[in-house]
């Protein structure tokens, strides 16, 4: 769904637009629109992943340890995207 949406998006419709086309595929809303608020989070997502492409498998491995009992050591500062 998220890459008909991007798609959409980048011919020039609005997510408006796009939603009644959507279907649920599986799970309790099969065969239902998503929600507005859904998509939405989708393409922050998306774009948080786009923007900081190590910050997701990061934040999976700090988690991995947590759960394995470890402390995480420090990461090292992302660099500010106004200053790239």
């Amino acid at each position: 769904m998220l890459r008909t949406v991007l798609r959409r998006r980048a011919n020039g419709e609005s997510v408006e637009q796009i939603r009644p086309d959507l279907l649920i595929p599986t799970g309790k809303r099969k065969g239902q629109n998503p929600f507005l608020a859904s998509i939405y989070r989708a393409l922050a997502e998306h774009a948080t992943r786009v923007a900081y492409p190590g910050a997701v498998e990061a934040a999976h491995a700090d988690f991995a340890a947590l759960q394995a009992g470890e402390v995480p050591g420090p990461r090292l500062a992302l660099p500010d995207r106004a200053s790239l």
